[in-house]
């Protein structure tokens, strides 16, 4: 693929990844572009389809990675999530960095591609922190919420994988995290 080298955010539900973005894109508005994902799961209040997610149904998304249209793509709580090709590109054909938020297991996918990213992973402070900032944001059933902090369990253990992350940025500080993970991309 063409243009500036993308970038890969990772990282648990809650680690903080959506409000360093949002820092991020309010700074930087013309430089970094969102590579907006693809989501069988249902839109949450106030996610906009095309802006959030690309929310579509289980047999389009199936039929896209059967061809070949995905970068990455995964199962979680009984939804697909992805990276189509497209939107990384809608990115660069925009000359912008393109930044993809994807889970551990993307992140291996992407690996073995030929994408060439910058790897970074935020974690929380503790996984008591990252406990109260799920609960706190009152979206998920308890159910979904312990399947979450099973599955950031995990890719916490899996970050750790050496050379897998170019950067690892615990974020237990915001502005002290936005000015790190600022610093890794304005190089």
């Amino acid at each position: 693929m063409q243009g500036p080298r993308p970038v890969v955010l990772s990282g648990p539900s809650g680690a903080g990844k959506s409000t360093l973005l949002k820092k991020l894109f309010k700074d930087y508005e013309n430089i970094f572009g969102f590579s907006v994902s693809h989501t069988t799961r249902q839109p949450r209040p106030g996610e906009v389809n095309g802006k959030d997610y690309h929310f579509v149904t289980r047999e389009e998304m199936k039929k896209e990675i059967d061809a070949g249209e995905f970068i990455e793509h995964a199962e979680f709580s009984g939804n697909m999530y992805g990276t189509s090709k497209g939107a990384v590109q809608a990115v660069q054909a925009q000359n912008q960095i393109c930044i993809l938020d994807v889970d551990i297991q993307g992140v291996k996918s992407i690996k073995r591609t030929d994408l060439n990213p910058i790897y970074i992973f935020v974690q929380p402070p503790s996984m008591d922190v990252l406990e109260k900032r799920l609960r706190d944001r009152q979206t998920e059933t308890e159910e979904s919420l312990l399947k979450r902090l099973t599955a950031a369990r995990v890719d916490l253990e899996l970050s750790k994988e050496p050379g897998l992350f170019d950067l690892v940025i615990v974020n237990d500080d915001l502005e002290k995290a936005y000015s790190e993970l600022k610093e890794m991309l304005l190089k």
